[in-house]
């Protein structure tokens, strides 16, 4: 098939005017001016019209059991206070409940041009029912809090479980409430198995109290639950986990949010590992300025994710580029496109596969209405709902 558009980005290299893509079963097997991939392929060409063509959005950062939890936790005076709430919230809700959210947080993404996706789940023994419409990678999210003497069983169970899904990881929550043998016991298990792992690192004030001073509500709090607090008041939970991991493009970090400079010359010494980051989660918690361009100038690939609507209002990677230059002022759209796109492909392993336009890669696609101006600003300030899908080769009905 070949897939005609007014316009193609194929995000690797420029954008092409009156362009056109060739898909074969599920990869793309050309790209070019139309008038070239005409002489070149002989196949049925199904013309966009006046759109604008470009690779499927990837979010590198959501937890789906919470589509649920759409406007239920208003923000809180601490972070321990949200998650008492959202404690609080799952306290009521069913294995069914969780069923249904994952699958209406699928079909809410879609809907928001989303081909790839980045859920972790707190239930990895649900994901094996359930059929995801886009290209998931399931993420096991671990928490051995309350009896670390588990970390191994929780961890094992969990691949086991996962291993059933084509594409899956594992997610120690964060280093407040997953002990150092539930990491050690992950990242044994993804190395074997060559596969990716992400976790919570740095992301509010009070873990940075809890860590570097072991003091504020957070460390008062998971106190109260009984955790050790014997690795607080020495050094940040960057510093500490930088300590502890092996660190490397295995590792999505989400949010790093609370940096010193001591954290910063740390980095510069470290291997590079991925980094997303949530723009309206983060607006929403008050989170201290995320150091995007510090990030990146020492090499970080930074990838864009909506963490959960029980911090967020909807599944949108468009509002979440939108919110993420409202911060950055100097970045250009075509950056955060590329943090949606290109940074996310490359934080799950599938740099040159997914989030672009190019032979070889997954035929995984998008199509936009067009607008005067430039074409970049005109796809970040798309909103509703996309009018045309593509997935693994296969067109998706709209929603």
């Amino acid at each position: 098939m070949i897939l005609r558009a007014r316009i193609v980005v194929p995000m690797w290299g420029e954008a092409i005017d009156d362009g056109a893509v060739v898909v074969e079963e599920d990869r793309i097997i050309g790209v070019g001016a139309t008038a070239e991939i005409r002489k070149a392929f002989s196949s049925e060409v199904l013309d966009l019209g006046e759109q604008v063509l470009l690779p499927g959005l990837i979010n590198a950062h959501c937890h789906l059991d919470y589509t649920v939890l759409r406007g239920k936790i208003p923000p809180q005076p601490s972070f321990a206070d949200w998650i008492r709430a959202i404690n609080a919230e799952k306290a009521e809700l069913t294995e069914q409940d969780y069923i249904n959210s994952i699958k209406a947080g699928f079909a809410e993404a879609a809907r928001f041009g989303t081909t790839t996706i980045a859920n972790l789940t707190a239930f990895p023994n649900l994901a094996g029912g359930i059929e995801e419409p886009i290209r998931t990678w399931w993420f096991g999210e671990l928490i051995d809090v309350r009896d670390p003497t588990q970390a191994n069983l929780i961890a094992d169970e969990a691949a086991k479980l996962l291993k059933s899904k084509k594409n899956w990881g594992l997610a120690p929550h964060a280093p407040f409430t997953a002990s150092p043998r539930l990491y050690a016991r992950c990242e044994e298990i993804a190395r074997k198995e060559n596969v990716p792992l992400t976790t919570h690192l740095a992301e509010s004030r009070e873990e940075m109290l809890m860590f570097r001073d072991a003091s504020g509500p957070a460390f008062d709090f998971l106190q109260g639950l009984g955790r050790p607090m014997n690795d607080c008041g020495r050094e940040t939970p960057f510093s500490l986990f930088r300590r502890r991991q092996r660190l490397d493009e295995h590792w999505i970090v989400a949010h790093l949010n609370e940096l010193e400079a001591g954290d910063l010359d740390l980095l510069a010494k470290t291997p590079k590992f991925h980094i997303a980051h949530s723009p309206r989660s983060h607006r929403y918690f008050g989170h201290s300025p995320f150091a995007f361009d510090l990030l990146r100038g020492r090499g970080f690939n930074v990838c864009l994710g909506t963490d959960s609507l029980a911090s967020n209002t909807d599944l949108s990677l468009f509002a979440e580029m939108r919110e993420f230059l409202r911060k950055n002022p100097p970045v250009s759209p075509r950056v955060a496109l590329e943090m949606a796109t290109l940074n996310g492909a490359a934080a799950l392993g599938q740099r040159n596969w997914l989030g672009c336009i190019r032979a070889g890669a997954f035929a995984d696609l998008i199509a936009l209405p067009i607008r005067t101006g430039d074409i970049f600003e005109n796809i970040v300030a798309f909103s509703g709902d996309v009018p045309w899908m593509m997935v693994n080769g296969a067109v998706i009905a709209p929603p």
